[in-house]
C-alpha cells in the first residue's frame, strides 16, 4: 500500500461556485515520481483542529497557489490589491507546525515555501520587486504555461545541504521561480539551503527534521526532465515511506 500524502487546496471561487482545488501537475508529480497516493485536504476556517489530518497521511504537500499569505500573519502591513486565502493560511500553518512536531515528511513549494517560513516564525517581502530583488522572478500570465515554467535564474546551493546532496553535489543549478512574496526574516529554527543571485533566500529546510523542505520554484512543473525536481519528489516520496513502516500505517 503506497503512502498517503496529503495536498493542501487552494479554496477560491469561479462564478458562484465556491471551490477547493490543487492542479494535477502537483498530483501527477506525486503519483509518477513519489509513487505515493495523493488525497485532497479542503483549506476552510470550519476546520477546528488538523489533527484528525495528521492521523492519515504519512506525508504533506504545500504547494504553490495564486494567492498570497495575509501579511497580518507575520506581522506585516494590509494589502486591499493582495489576493489572499485565509482559509488556506488557516488550515496550512496549522499542518505545518504538527507535522514537524510529528517528524512527518513534507515539502513546500512556492505559497508553500512562504507558509513555511511564516509557520515557523519568520517574515515575508509582500512585493519583492518593490523590495529591489531581481525580475527574474517576475511571472508573466500572458505567457503560455509551458514558455512560463521554464528556468529562469540559477541559485546557489549551500554545501553539504540537502538539495546539494540530491543535485550529486552540484553548487549552481537552474530553476523556474515565479513569485511576489519571498524570505524576508528567516525563521529561527530554518536554514538556508539555496539563494538567487541577487541573495534571495530560494531554499529552505527545518534543522532536526528527516524531510521538512521548502523551495521557491516549480519542480512539480518539470520533473520530466530536470534532475533535481525529480530527485526532490523522489526523495521526498521515499521519506514518506520510511514514515509510514515507522508509524505502522
Amino acid at each position: 500500500m503506497k503512502p498517503l500524502v496529503g495536498v493542501v487546496c487552494d479554496r477560491f471561487f469561479v462564478g458562484e461556485h465556491d471551490l477547493h482545488s490543487a492542479k494535477q501537475s502537483y498530483v501527477r508529480a506525486l503519483m509518477t515520481c513519489a509513487q505515493v497516493s495523493p488525497v485532497l485536504i479542503p483549506a476552510s476556517r470550519d476546520v477546528e483542529s488538523v489533527v484528525d489530518y495528521l492521523d492519515g497521511v504519512n506525508g504533506l504537500l504545500f504547494p504553490g497557489g495564486a494567492s498570497n499569505v495575509e501579511s497580518r500573519l507575520y506581522g506585516g502591513v494590509p494589502d486591499a490589491d493582495m489576493l489572499v486565502d485565509p482559509d488556506r493560511d488557516h488550515v496550512a500553518l496549522e499542518l505545518m507546525r504538527g507535522a514537524a512536531e510529528r517528524g512527518m515528511p513534507f515539502l513546500g513549494i512556492c505559497r508553500g515555501f512562504q507558509e513555511m517560513n511564516v509557520a515557523f516564525g519568520g517574515t515575508l517581502h509582500p512585493d519583492i520587486h518593490a523590495s529591489g530583488h531581481s525580475e527574474d522572478h517576475l511571472e508573466n500570465l500572458n505567457e503560455d504555461p509551458l514558455t512560463r515554467y521554464r528556468y529562469r535564474h540559477e541559485i546557489e546551493l549551500v554545501d553539504d545541504g540537502a538539495l546539494s546532496m540530491l543535485a550529486g553535489g552540484a553548487r549552481r543549478v537552474q530553476v523556474n521561480s515565479l513569485h511576489r512574496q519571498g524570505v524576508a526574516q528567516l525563521a529561527p529554527p530554518l536554514a538556508v539551503e539555496a539563494r538567487a543571485p541577487d541573495g534571495l533566500i530560494e531554499a529552505i529546510r527545518l534543522d532536526g527534521h528527516a524531510f521538512a523542505l521548502g523551495v521557491q520554484w516549480h519542480p512539480e512543473a518539470m520533473v520530466a526532465g530536470d534532475a533535481l525536481s525529480r530527485a526532490l519528489f523522489e526523495s521526498f516520496g521515499a521519506s514518506c515511506r520510511r514514515y509510514a513502516t515507522r508509524e505502522g500505517v
